[in-house]
């Protein structure tokens, strides 16, 4: 007899191929995930590549000159799908390097308030980016584009990516708020006349806020990014006046003035300087009648925004400023047209408004014609008061196709706008998009956004009814028919 024909060689021979078998399946499993880890490829096969980082972000972050920590803040409530699927990319696009990698991390701020306290942070839904000692927060509103206060489209990409380069960056920039003309200071912590809590707003997004006499320094810091003077109660000595002119023209640089009703520019002694740049500052005081256009404390109500990076985030969001004492700014109506100087009135008053020339104490306001300001025709924005501008010069270099960009400017038309007692939603939004701005922070990168994809499913109360006995009647019904077939087929 056949050794290898007899039952306990086959039943051997079965054992063998099994375990064959199975050390096979083992070898194959390990071998694809040893390529995996080593050697992955990702395919994205969604519409909108939602799951794929841009070539410009790639190229942008492989190549951080130093870590970056992002944290997320939430609740129990929170839920941004398109943000944490996009952190992650980040997270894995930057995985082989580690001298430039990022990490995330989730944090419940209500349940572990110690971490919370740690980053002082202290609200859900919020960026926090950590790299090094420089840190900025973003809020997850700034990440969408919104029609009709709905979200229209996911930019998170391109604001995330312009927060990783600018926190990555080795320094920091630097705003100096001018002193030495009785402008509000910015380590006070008075109500009305006190800026430190825009200090702290522009420091948790990693900028440096510091004072600047000029009467003492006698000359604009090389590092200065930006100049901001709120509510300048003297004149500009005639070299203050020659240092600002040349650090916006010459310099290219970037300045944000608050100038309230009382001082005329040619008081300030920046009338000439506020004319080269397009701007026009009336001495009078805004007064408005509409019971909707004015606050219960008397403050002056602003809804009117132009379209323009600074005011962006307002027009979506449908917020308001909320404004004191406030004078009309506008531009130029004699300026050269299609010069090198771009102004555009940024907010702008209600068309019952007007300008008071001639205001008293205890006296109630009415509208003089002939002496009080009103909106000039073919002004824009029509029948309404400017009260914040800002210019741009930008110039054509030697007939070349592209504008080189020179200095900016921001004239707002009051002076307590971001005092501590008056920095809210609205009036923090435009001074830090104002800021922004001038410091090119707000430039666009070349990423598309993203598209907020909705499903939704409408039924009626029919398709209710027709849905509810489908389920009770119709799938036991299915499966009871089911098993009378194969009963019935078995039986024959």
């Amino acid at each position: 007899m056949d050794p290898l024909s007899s039952f306990r060689a086959a039943r051997w021979l079965r054992t063998v191929n099994l375990l064959l078998q199975a050390v096979l399946f083992l070898t194959l499993f390990g071998g694809l995930n040893y390529v995996a880890r080593h050697h992955p490829v990702r395919f994205d096969l969604t519409a909108n590549r939602r799951f794929s980082l841009a070539p410009e972000t790639l190229s942008y972050v492989r190549d951080l000159p130093r870590p970056v920590h992002l944290v997320l803040t939430q609740s129990p409530e929170s839920d941004h799908p398109e943000l944490a699927g996009l952190i992650d990319e980040y997270v894995h696009a930057t995985e082989s390097r580690p001298e430039g990698r990022i990490t995330r991390e989730t944090l419940d701020v209500y349940q572990n308030r110690r971490r919370s306290e740690e980053l002082g942070v202290d609200q859900p839904d919020l960026l926090l980016l950590l790299s090094g000692d420089k840190r900025r927060v973003v809020t997850v509103n700034e990440l969408y584009t919104l029609r009709e206060r709905r979200r229209q489209a996911f930019v998170g990409e391109q604001v995330l990516t312009a927060a990783i380069l600018d926190v990555s960056s080795p320094g920091r920039q630097k705003v100096y708020f001018l002193a030495g003309h009785g402008e509000l200071r910015l380590n006070d912590a008075d109500p009305l006349r006190g800026l430190s809590a825009v200090r702290d707003q522009l420091r948790i997004r990693n900028f440096e806020a510091e004072e600047l006499d000029l009467t003492v320094a006698r000359r604009i810091p090389a590092d200065a990014a930006l100049l901001v003077a709120v509510a300048p109660q003297s004149r500009f000595s005639r070299a203050e006046q020659e240092l600002l002119r040349q650090h916006l023209g010459a310099n290219a640089g970037r300045l944000i003035t608050f100038l309230p009703p009382g001082l005329g520019a040619a008081g300030l002694g920046l009338d000439d300087l506020l004319l080269d740049w397009g701007v026009l500052l009336q001495d009078d005081w805004i007064c408005d009648t509409g019971p909707e256009n004015v606050a219960e404390n008397g403050d002056l109500l602003i809804r009117a925004y132009a379209p323009h990076p600074v005011t962006r985030s307002l027009i979506e969001h449908g917020a308001h400023l909320a404004l004191g004492a406030t004078r009309t700014v506008m531009p130029d109506p004699g300026r050269a047209l299609g010069g090198a100087v771009s102004t555009v009135t940024l907010a702008a008053t209600s068309p019952t408004a007007w300008g008071e020339r001639g205001l008293r104490a205890g006296t109630i306001p009415r509208y003089d014609p002939g002496i009080d300001t009103r909106p000039l025709p073919g002004m824009e924005p029509a029948d309404r008061l400017g009260v914040a501008v800002a210019a741009e010069r930008v110039s054509v270099r030697d007939n070349l196709p592209f504008s080189v960009r020179g200095g900016k400017l921001v004239v707002f038309g009051t002076g307590d706008m971001v005092t501590n007692a008056r920095v809210d939603r609205g009036n923090l939004a435009l001074f830090l998009n104002a800021v922004n701005w001038c410091v090119d922070r707000d430039r666009q990168l070349s990423i598309p956004p993203r598209p907020v994809e909705r499903f939704q499913l409408s039924l009626s109360a029919a398709d209710f009814s027709r849905l509810r006995y489908t389920l009770l009647l119709g799938l036991p019904g299915a499966a009871l028919l089911l098993g009378l077939l194969v009963h019935w087929t078995r039986r024959s």
